[in-house]
């Protein structure tokens, strides 16, 4: 993933104190709430809900506001709001392919805010199609190789369908298709190893590459689409380099 891990890690080591709590839960919640409505309240057979509550309780989400969003997700709480998932194109500054993936209770509102941001930092909003095709939808999973070593890791992804595992300097990643999402997040579980990240997440066919300064400027703008409100998660064909995340990490 060409740095993508490790951008994630730093972005969560300088974000957690002045992080601010509400956004993450009310993020955390609606990923709860679809996860939910997907495969039903049952955290112990639905394996996204699973994780999407492990994520909320790492994140100190009282149990309270977790149970409150799983039953909306299933129907048991009908407050009135609907909320729907939405991914857009687009392209960033210097022609980075970007997907954005949504969770909205009003999609004029999230295209709007969406486009502001594109538009504000360089980049535009794509028609559909217009950059999917530059990615693949695939199973994603990462931990530290201290929760599990390479070797270990690398049996338990082929057995389970996996069409790589990669060791980051440190950061154990594991990629298959989508339908071995819940076998491995099922193996990973048996063993015990919970994902800093994972999903259902998408993966550039092949990355463009920029200078330091520039690859800068365009995390930076990512980094600000990822802070809108109804922005779930943000993927594109940015290669991060080692000098970048460098630079990133005394920013």
């Amino acid at each position: 993933m060409s740095g993508h891990s490790k951008w994630s890690t730093i972005k969560r080591k300088k974000g957690a104190a002045d992080a601010k709590r509400g956004a993450i839960f009310t993020r955390l919640a609606r990923e709860i709430v679809m996860s939910s409505r997907e495969g039903g309240s049952d955290i112990d057979s639905n394996f996204r809900l699973r994780l999407a509550v492990d994520k909320a309780r790492a994140e100190n989400m009282p149990k309270d506001n977790i149970e409150r969003a799983i039953k909306r997700g299933s129907g048991e709480d009908k407050d009135g709001t609907v909320f729907e998932k939405i991914t857009y194109e687009g392209y960033a500054p210097h022609g980075v392919a970007v997907m954005v993936e949504t969770v909205t209770d009003n999609r004029n509102r999230t295209v709007s805010d969406l486009r502001h941001a594109l538009t504000k930092a360089g980049g535009t909003m794509g028609e559909l199609g217009s950059v999917a095709w530059q990615f693949e939808h695939v199973a994603y999973f990462s931990f530290p190789s201290t929760a599990m070593n390479f070797d270990k890791a690398f049996e338990l992804g082929i057995e389970a369908g996996a069409n790589d595992v990669l060791d980051d300097n440190g950061t154990v990643e594991i990629i298959g298709p989508v339908d071995t999402f819940k076998v491995i997040a099922d193996r990973l579980h048996a063993e015990k190893v919970k994902p800093e990240e994972a999903g259902l997440r998408m993966i550039p066919k092949q990355e463009v590459e920029l200078d330091v300064e520039n690859t800068l400027k365009v995390m930076k703008a990512l980094e600000t689409i990822e802070e809108l409100d109804d922005v779930q998660n943000v993927f594109s064909n940015l290669k991060v380099s080692e000098e970048a995340l460098a630079a990133l990490e005394i920013a």
